[in-house]
């Protein structure tokens, strides 16, 4: 037993080898000395003999002894230097293989051989195919990346043993989702404003200025809400931009294969395009196995996709080619089974879908009408026509109002809107609504619409005033002195007092993309579009879709009141108008409107008349002759060419619809009108027809 552990000592031999655990287990065995030749056992006093000397190199602490050259450390370190010298070279080149990897998966580029590109009839396919994978590549390129942490996998083959080993690899940032946020005082701050709305919810009916201020409050707060949620989606949409570039590059280079195959296929092929059918069978197969292959396998099988849709190609053309002679040979048989197979499946479609059809229909209308009673409609709009007089009343009163001003400027935008436009809009948002419940919103929109501003302008101007002065004048024959007055001009400044008065209109339009939310948005050019299905309802159009009439060997008769002929003539001479945008483009419109009253507020423009002026027949039309005593009932005998006659459709008691008078013949009278069927036409009624309400009777003096 030594220091070291225990010897084991071969006694044939004479070598030695040590036994200790520690000993054994070490990475690297000490190199032994060579054996020295034995010597001859000495024999000791009384008989017994010394044991043999070994060749085991002497302890440490013996005395005399040597310390034998330990040359085990060194070969270790040498060792250790080639196992890392060997594990970098490992991971350069797996990172290196790594990268080629990559850049073959990048994009699904097919390889061409020289026989493909030196072919023309393939030249601009090949073209267009590298030019799509050129674009997917830098579109791939343009995907944001992030770096990741990896965990790779490794053997070390100096040692014998798998190590793990962690290292970050670049790739493609995956598309973000919304995360929520959780801030612990949203819900407490929701609950508050959810109590205090309901409170002064409570109280609003009694108080319309407490109403028109929580509604307007409302509405602060949807529109921050929409503000910030459409700030949000073009953020999102925005950081979305590559990747939507990437998957529409990615589909064009799919599609730039696809033809590349099917043009191939074609060129090896060429009995497959025989007729359109083959053709058309043909190219479908293709593009299923090449995206087939394509998605099983990546880009690195491209070109062994490509090779299956040729090998599926000439299978394809046979099928075709067998399928076509069966029906050569059975064409009867044949077209008696299609045409069987197709009534089979138009009945059961037709017996299947009637009833879903009607009730989609049915939806359809009602989900696209005005919710609310037309007596409700009706007032609301009048309601609001009444505010657009009132309006024009403080305009034309402006002067005495505002006396003492030297000049009075105007700058006017003309009062009037699209009362379709109004409907939609308070239906988009109440849905259904009285003229009590819309009285808040349409003062509001009032406000909004039209802005009259009054500025006071002073100017300095100057002017040429005589006056009169005395003087002392001498006789120069007798030298007496006198007085005398004469007259001499200054010139003197003064001030100018000017009054602008100013008023623009902003279509309700525009006030509906400002305040209705997407939904309601949507709702409301719905409605718009399709007028509430309640075209007439307001009144400005004729549902008559006849032609114009013809005024050949008609006898008219002139009664005692002078008419104007002139205006009459410029009417006629706008028959065949369809759309009528000359006119309601006129009157201050920026979209198409019911147009009857502006065309004949157009005609007395052009007559060089500054009234009547009106684009609404029950609101401002019927009222503005009524107020001014010039108002004429059904059966009135002494109409005149220029007069205004309104009809009332539904027998409501509204006017519906206005045109101009050009005479009658004692039985029948006779009117040109716009927005007639969407047309300016030529009509006749009954001198007594129940629909015609009333003239409005011009004076021309």
């Amino acid at each position: 037993m030594t220091r070291e552990g225990a010897v084991e000592v071969n006694a044939a031999t004479g070598k030695k080898k040590r036994i200790s655990k520690r000993i054994r287990d070490a990475d690297f065995a000490k190199t032994e000395a060579p054996p020295q030749p034995e010597q001859a056992a000495q024999p000791l006093p009384g008989g017994a003999t010394s044991p043999p000397l070994t060749d085991t190199p002497p302890l440490p602490h013996a005395p005399g002894a040597e310390r034998e050259q330990d040359t085990a450390a060194a070969e270790r370190v040498m060792e250790h230097i080639d196992g890392a010298h060997t594990r970098k070279t490992s991971k350069k080149a797996a990172r290196k293989a790594q990268a080629e990897a990559t850049a073959k998966e990048k994009s699904s580029r097919l390889q061409f051989t020289d026989e493909e590109r030196a072919t023309p009839e393939l030249e601009r396919y090949i073209r267009k195919s590298d030019k799509a994978a050129d674009r997917l590549d830098a579109a791939k390129a343009a995907i944001p990346k992030e770096k990741k942490l990896v965990r790779e996998r490794t053997f070390d083959e100096a040692t014998g043993k798998g190590k793990t080993r962690l290292h970050f690899e670049e790739q493609e940032k995956p598309i973000g989702k919304n995360k929520p946020h959780n801030n612990p005082l949203s819900r407490p701050a929701q609950e508050a404003g959810i109590f205090v709305h309901n409170k002064i919810h409570s109280v609003e009916k009694d108080n319309s200025g407490v109403e028109g201020a929580h509604k307007s409050e409302e509405l602060a707060e949807r529109g921050a809400k929409y503000g910030a949620r459409k700030v949000k989606e073009g953020y999102h949409s925005h950081k979305l931009k590559p990747y939507r570039a990437a998957a529409k590059a990615e589909k064009a280079a799919f599609k730039a294969n696809v033809d590349f195959q099917y043009h191939k296929a074609l060129h090896d092929n060429p009995q497959i395009g025989g007729n359109p059918l083959s053709r058309f069978m043909q190219k479908q197969q293709i593009k299923r196995q090449y995206a087939k292959a394509a998605r099983k396998n990546g880009a690195k099988t491209a070109q062994k996709a490509a090779e299956n849709t040729r090998k599926a190609a000439k299978k394809t053309a046979e099928e075709t080619r067998q399928a076509a002679a069966f029906v050569a040979r059975h064409p009867a048989g044949v077209c008696i089974a299609v045409a069987a197979l197709l009534l089979f499946i138009m009945i059961s479609a037709g017996l299947s879908s009637c009833g879903s059809m009607f009730s989609g229909l049915m939806n359809g209308i009602v989900g696209t009408s005005y919710t609310s009673e037309d007596s409700d409609l009706v007032a609301t709009e009048n309601n609001y026509a009444a505010k657009e007089n009132e309006l024009q009343q403080r305009i034309d009163n402006i002067e005495r109002d505002n006396p003492g001003y030297d000049e009075y400027r105007y700058d006017l935008d003309s009062i009037g809107h699209n009362p379709h436009e109004l409907a939609s809009y308070l239906t988009a948002l109440f849905q259904t609504y009285t003229p009590q419940s819309a009285q808040a919103e349409i003062n509001r929109v009032f406000d909004m619409q039209y802005t009259l501003t009054l500025t006071e302008e002073i100017e300095v101007r100057h002017r040429t005033e005589t006056r009169t002065g005395t003087r002392t004048v001498t006789d120069p024959e007798t030298g007496e002195t006198s007085t005398e007055t004469y007259e001499y001009e200054v010139d003197v400044a003064y001030n100018y007092y000017i009054l602008n008065v100013k008023l623009t209109n902003k279509p309700v339009s525009e006030i509906a993309e400002e305040l209705l939310t997407p939904e309601q948005l949507e709702m409301y050019r719905v409605y718009l579009e399709t007028s509430g299905n309640k075209p007439l309802i307001f009144g400005g159009g004729s549902p008559d879709t006849g032609a114009s009439e013809d005024l050949s060997g008609v006898q008219l008769v002139n009664g005692t009141r002078p008419g104007n002929t002139a205006v009459v003539d410029l009417a006629k001479r706008q028959v065949g108008n369809v759309g009528g945008r000359p006119f309601w483009s006129w009157y201050g419109f920026n979209s198409r409107v019911e147009w009857c009253a502006c065309f004949v507020s157009w005609c007395y423009g052009q007559a060089g008349l500054s009234e009547p002026r009106f684009a609404g027949c029950q609101s401002q039309g019927v009222p503005w002759f009524q107020s001014r005593g010039q108002w004429g009932a059904r059966g009135y005998a002494n109409i005149a060419p220029g007069d205004a006659i309104f009809f009332d459709w539904d027998g409501d008691g509204s006017a519906d619809h206005v045109g101009l008078v050009i005479g009658t013949d004692g039985e029948r009278v006779y009117t040109v009108e716009g927005n007639s069927g969407d047309a300016c036409k030529i009509k006749s009624y009954p001198v007594n027809y129940s629909c015609i309400k009333g003239y409005g009777l011009m004076n021309w003096n």
